[in-house]
């Protein structure tokens, strides 16, 4: 296997996942997206992202059993608990900030691709029978949340 192909198997889709008692984005000052008590997802994706991947990861936010019971412990998954999802693209997990001060973006996927394995994300997570509210792809949002533990979660497919 070549450079390319061995660096293309290590780089990982990203969702950062943060329980929040709240969220919402806005763009210019409007909000575009909003939701309670849920699950406000940070999607990263990287030129080596599949559909594959995007499905695997949707399932597993789906199912994460980080929602409090009853008895306050992490035992419910978000549908369980009648949560809601927010999810906002961020290409900006994929900074590389090792060599100078400025990040280099170049392991992000390229928009389009992106902008595809996003939607795949979000269309697989609505199939699942979870209400979704999302941010606007690309866009400079402002993202606001109340985090509930605070409890946060990276995981890499």
């Amino acid at each position: 296997m070549n450079i390319a192909g061995k660096l293309a198997n290590r780089l990982l889709m990203k969702a950062v996942i943060q329980r929040v008692k709240k969220g919402q984005v806005s763009i210019d000052n409007k909000v575009v997206g909003r939701i309670g008590r849920g699950f406000l997802v940070f999607l990263g994706i990287t030129e080596g992202d599949t559909e594959k991947k995007a499905n695997w990861l949707a399932k597993k936010v789906a199912n994460l059993r980080i929602m409090a019971d009853e008895e306050g412990k992490m035992n419910l998954s978000l549908k369980e608990a009648g949560g809601q999802l927010l999810v906002v693209s961020q290409f900006t997990l994929y900074a590389d900030c090792r060599k100078g001060n400025r990040p280099s973006f170049i392991k992000a996927a390229e928009p389009e691709k992106a902008e595809e394995l996003y939607n795949l994300f979000i269309k697989k997570i609505k199939s699942l029978s979870l209400e979704v509210k999302t941010g606007v792809f690309g866009a400079m949002m402002a993202v606001e949340l109340v985090n509930d533990g605070p409890v946060t979660l990276v995981i890499e497919k």
